[in-house]
């Protein structure tokens, strides 16, 4: 049988499958869809979701007779001695039934009706029809069933049949052990009887010696990762607070798995194949555009599916002790620097290869990894469950470098709508290195080099620490992102603050920046514009304490007068916005009363670079969608600012002390001189009664009673005192005695249930994102379904162009291949358009 008659003969069973007509589980019909696709195109371009669809919801039972036939000769295949033989067990058989469950599966995820027999089918409890001896290439073996016409007496069926795992868990512990199969992924060890060896693909981590491999057994692995991810995807179909708690049965069995060769063996082989994969090596320029490198395609669903088993978090029945991952536990273990080394050259090579990528001389003759920020959250997994490797981060100097590559990422993207998540997750990375007392003393050493950084984030004419170049960062994060990065300010404002403490001889225009960004908060119409404000004024004046408490130097004459100018302009509009908010929202410009949305939610677009004040309020344009706000928005804000913190200094204070007088010491206190004012600034409030309030367009309204509970307690105190102390407009040469330094304050990223609903989302729109890509000239795996856990948005089609181009052979091709798609042999389908379906397309980040 020709390839073109077998793609006939395939879409007409296909048809059949539809009919409401039961097909007998014996029926040699089944054998047709491991026996006649050709390749993993076959099975998507023909097997279309319009098929899927009508076949799920006009005759379940024969789709449930397809996912038995098709997984009992799966299983039949890894139990076969000569599996893989051309003609007793053939690889293609195997590769077959893996395709048609990867294309099955997310259509009866995306059913919420199916969601009970879904459960019962692939979890619960089954009886298997106990096999005798070996099967053969064409012969169904259907587990669970009794062929129609078959008349035996109880005694007998009852021994034909024996318990079995559930079909999930059997389907799961096949796929692991075909990852691991001599012949089929692994090569042929003639030394070893078992045909399932758990040997690690490659060297690296808990592997010296070299493993020899070829594009054939990358390939077979490939498609098995395919489908396990598939499995996996359940999360992509749920809300992403209900995610975390209700958990993912598939991911559950996996990372609970006990046997810790099969755990290692998996991690290791994942880990070394992502980590060693060399993206600079050499390559013919252009070679992407002519044809798609599978390698790409391997690597990256190893990297995918183990930071989908790292991330899981098992969910928790509030019974015993909580259970464990075991994949997350065993890269917790690691402790060998060579293993360190390694990680951390393969990290910076992946992450560094789009910045040569883009400077080129021949720009876009190589083509940039994808994979890039699924390298990125495989750094900060490691550095949260790995303290030693944490150390060995913050320690060195390789700090320095992944603090760059982060800053480029988080920059690079901050105007991309589409990659906001990943800017989000570059900042919580640098939150979480900050909180390390070593990463701070680290950031004082001088910046050597910074000219041959890219265009983006190269400050010309520049010259300091690497604490300077983070301060400068984060000042064009906040001001140059145009409002899209609101819900991260308090994180950003969390990074300065855990490294005040540490950092020494700041330059110029990093204490600039600072200043710059003191202006802008301090303003009234920033303070009144939302509700929470007030906190990144807080957090901002916290860090400038933390720098005078603990690095104080008497030689910032110029910022100090900057400070101390400023300083009086903020005491007289705190004067004046204390009698009356609304006056003080109306600012300088008359257009306010007449325009008070546009004056109550600025935007950062009209920001001047060196100066001026803006404001952190609500974005009317913000691209944020109402559905997924709890998933765009996790409880970052708090984390960074108030919960996240250990427990503070002035917890334990009495409440008798003045507000203005709780950041000092009681040693300091004590040093204050009889009648000295406690800088209090609460004024009285009787007279702003009779002013009318001004609403924000959110809903929000400063009154009185407002200000009076965050603007006594601004920890001005420090720099108060300090401005106090100087003499005949002179900085003190040395730290004021009324100034003690308090003990620095940790602003760490603490998990969620819905930080991690936004963790998980933001990894799955990764891999959806990545299987959209055609590369192998297959439709994606989830497109056109109904995916929850984030938002999909329908992708332009465009024309060819000079990297996509398509040709007469190109157009031919296609052609022929939607045709034969598109073949109805059944006459007239039923009308109406299938539930469900739904467009595909790009993918928007979360």
């Amino acid at each position: 049988m020709g390839a073109s008659e077998s793609k006939l003969v395939f879409k007409q069973g296909i048809f059949k499958l539809q009919e409401t007509k039961t097909i007998r589980a014996d029926d040699p019909y089944w054998t047709g869809f491991w026996e006649l696709p050709e390749s993993t195109e076959d099975v998507f371009t023909l097997f279309s979701s319009n098929d899927i669809r009508r076949t799920r919801d006009t005759s379940l039972s024969n789709l449930e007779t397809l996912i038995l036939a098709i997984t009992s000769r799966l299983f039949a295949l890894r139990q076969h001695s000569s599996f893989p033989s051309l003609d007793a067990a053939p690889e293609k058989d195997a590769l077959n039934c893996i395709r048609v469950l990867t294309r099955v599966l997310p259509f009866i995820y995306e059913a919420d009706d199916l969601e009970s027999w879904e459960e019962k089918f692939f979890w619960g409890a089954r009886r298997k029809r106990v096999r005798e001896g070996q099967s053969g290439a064409s012969e169904v073996i259907f587990d669970e069933s009794n062929p129609e016409g078959q008349e035996k007496d109880a005694q007998e069926d009852e021994a034909a049949f024996e318990d079995a795992k559930p079909l999930a868990e059997e389907l799961i512990d096949t796929l692991v052990d075909l990852l691991f199969y001599s012949g089929f992924t692994i090569p042929i060890n003639e030394q070893t009887k078992s045909k399932v060896n758990y040997t690690i693909w490659t060297s690296g981590v808990g592997c010296n010696a070299t493993v020899p491999t070829n594009n054939r057994l990358e390939y077979n692995r490939t498609e098995v990762l395919r489908l396990l991810l598939t499995f996996a995807s359940k999360s992509m179909y749920m809300p992403a607070n209900v995610l975390p708690i209700k958990g993912v049965r598939a991911l559950t069995y996996l990372a609970k798995c006990p046997d810790k060769q099969v755990v290692l063996s998996m991690l290791c082989s994942f880990l070394n194949t992502a980590i060693k994969f060399n993206p600079t090596s050499w390559r013919i320029p252009y070679d992407h555009v002519v044809v798609g490198d599978p390698k790409h395609l391997y690597v990256a669903s190893c990297l995918q599916f183990m930071l989908v088993l790292l991330l899981y978090p098992i969910p928790e029945d509030g019974k015993g002790p909580p259970p464990k991952n075991f994949f997350r536990h065993f890269l917790g273990r690691l402790h060998r620097p060579q293993d360190f080394q390694f990680i951390c050259d393969g990290m910076s090579r992946t992450l560094h290869q789009p910045l040569s990528a883009t400077s080129s001389y021949l720009p876009g003759s190589h083509k940039p990894v994808r994979w890039a920020p699924e390298m990125i959250m495989l750094f900060w997994e490691t550095i949260q469950c790995n303290k030693r490797f944490r150390s060995f981060i913050v320690d060195t100097e390789r700090g320095h470098d992944f603090t760059i590559l982060i800053l480029y990422y988080a920059i690079e993207n901050r105007l991309d709508s589409s990659k906001q998540g990943i800017v989000r997750m570059c900042v919580f990375v640098l939150q979480t290195l900050s909180v390390e007392q070593n990463f701070g003393s680290q950031l004082n050493k001088t910046f050597r080099n910074q000219e041959t950084l890219p265009a983006t984030i190269r400050i010309d004419n520049w010259t300091g620490s690497y604490g300077d170049f983070l301060i400068v960062s984060i000042h064009t994060l906040i001001t140059g992102s145009k409002g899209k990065l609101d819900a991260i300010y308090p994180a950003l404002l969390a990074i300065i603050n855990n490294v005040a403490a540490y950092l020494e001889n700041l330059n110029a225009l990093s204490c600039l920046k600072i200043m710059q960004l003191y202006a802008s908060m301090s303003s009234p119409s920033f303070l009144l514009a939302n509700e929470t404000n007030h906190s990144l004024l807080t957090s901002l004046l916290e860090a400038i304490n933390a720098i005078v408490e603990h690095k104080f130097k008497g030689d910032g004459q110029e910022e100090i007068e900057k400070l101390k100018q400023r300083q009086k302009e903020a005491a007289e509009e705190s004067s004046e916005e204390a009698r009356s908010p609304a006056r003080s929202v109306r600012g300088d410009s008359a257009d306010v009363l007449r325009s008070p949305t546009s004056a109550m939610t600025p935007t950062l677009s009209n920001v001047p670079e060196e100066g001026g004040a803006f404001a952190i309020g609500e974005d009317e344009d913000s691209d944020v969608d109402d559905d997924h706000s709890l998933v765009e928005h996790p409880s970052i804000s708090s984390a960074s600012n108030r919960h996240s913190r250990t427990p503070s200094v002035d917890s334990s204070i009495d409440s008798s002390v003045p507000t203005q007088l709780r950041g000092m010491s009681e040693k300091a206190r004590g040093k204050m001189p009889i009648g000295t004012p406690t800088f209090s600034r609460v004024n009285s409030m009787s007279s702003v009664t009779s002013q009318p309030a001004l609403s924000t367009p959110a809903g929000f309204t400063p009154s009185p009673q407002w200000i009076e509970t965050w603007l006594p307690s601004l920890p001005l105190h420090t720099v108060l005192t300090l401005l106090s102390s100087s003499q005949d407009n002179k900085v003190p040469e040395e730290r004021p005695a009324l100034v003690d330094p308090t003990p620095p304050r940790i602003h760490s990223f603490e998990w969620t249930p819905l930080s991690l609903g936004w963790y998980e989302s933001l990894l799955w729109s990764f891999i959806c994102a990545s299987e959209m890509i055609v590369e192998r000239g297959t439709v994606g795996v989830w497109n056109g379904t109904g995916i929850r856990l984030f938002k999909v948005e329908k992708e332009i089609n465009r024309g060819p162009s000079l990297m996509k181009p398509m040709g007469a052979v190109d157009a031919v091709g296609k052609g022929i291949v939607q045709r034969i798609g598109s073949l109805n042999l059944r006459g007239n389908s039923e009308p109406g358009t299938p539930r469900g379906n739904r467009p595909s397309g790009g993918v928007r980040d979360v």
